[in-house]
């Protein structure tokens, strides 16, 4: 009977618990189980490479109205067909805020043409408006910020399996197994002359995205007639948007130091600047550039 009235109690007890987790859970402003807060992204070696950058001689006036994804290909899957796009389609914001990070902030100045559409309605909006109220002694704004480059290209490329592999072992009930893929993106960037329409410089990037899966599991007898089996595992997939991220940083980077290395533009220590060219060269094993045209900024 004392057994029987404890178990009663003790399974009223989890009711009222599990109850009291699920109207929490449904509580305003309460979190769910496995939500997280939101966070700034954690900046990579790349990144912080191209944030530390020294500053330049003058800051350079560039202009971005695209940079798509001009893979074509859809996210990989063995199984379905899926329509999802293998990598993201917001490539511009990306390249624009790569621009406006390099060097914190002082190598480019970056005017809007990804939604000129819009900035004109705008400007537009407010002439009418100041002409109805003042008339002819309305204001004018002034003229849009021009550029001198522009910064083109995109996302080039996304092989998916380039390599695939596992391996695994089972001993007396015991095992596990590691199974992994490779696949990588590739970004193309290129600064063009307004005045000539002349490609002044074009890189080209490649950012290896992994994959790994790991698991472990055991079977055992514990009784003559019972076994005992448990398995165990995680997978880990690096995000196709942050490799592209990182990609995007490194193309502008690249950018940087090609532009430096055929006189486009200067740093403002010419001593830094054969530093950095000279660890460039040494890492990408880069071709000498040649030492024409003359600087444009």
């Amino acid at each position: 009977m004392g057994g029987c009235g404890l178990k009663g109690v003790r399974g009223k007890t989890i009711a009222l618990v599990a109850m009291a987790v699920s109207l929490a859970a449904c509580a305003p402003g309460a979190r769910e189980l496995l939500e997280q807060a939101p966070r700034v992204t954690d900046p990579s070696a790349t990144a912080v490479e191209l944030e530390t950058l020294p500053p330049p001689r003058r800051k350079v006036d560039v202009a971005i109205y695209t940079f798509p994804d001009l893979t074509g290909k859809n996210e990989p899957n063995a199984t379905v067909a899926v329509f999802s796009r293998a990598v993201t389609q917001g490539g511009t914001a990306f390249a624009v805020d790569a621009l406006k990070r390099a060097g914190a902030g002082k190598w480019f100045t970056v005017v809007e043409r990804t939604d000129l559409s819009s900035l004109l309605q705008e400007r537009q909006l407010i002439t009418a408006t100041r002409k109805e109220l003042d008339g002819d002694n309305a204001k004018p704004l002034p003229p849009l910020h021009f550029a001198g480059l522009l910064i083109e290209g995109g996302i080039i490329a996304f092989d998916a399996n380039t390599v695939t592999g596992g391996l695994g072992a089972n001993f007396l009930g015991i095992g596990g197994d590691t199974q992994y893929q490779q696949d990588n993106v590739t970004v193309g960037m290129r600064v063009t002359s307004v005045q000539s329409g002349e490609v002044l410089t074009s890189v080209t990037t490649t950012k290896t995205v992994y994959s790994i899966a790991v698991d472990a599991n055991e079977y055992k007898y514990v009784a003559v007639n019972k076994l005992l089996q448990w398995e165990a595992g995680f997978t880990r997939n690096e995000p196709t948007q942050l490799a592209v991220r990182q990609a995007i940083d490194l193309a502008v980077y690249a950018t940087i130091i090609e532009g430096a290395r055929k006189k486009l533009w200067s740093f403002a220590d010419p001593k830094e600047q054969e530093l950095l060219i000279e660890k460039y060269l040494r890492d990408d094993k880069y071709e000498p550039a040649p030492q024409e045209p003359a600087a444009l900024y």
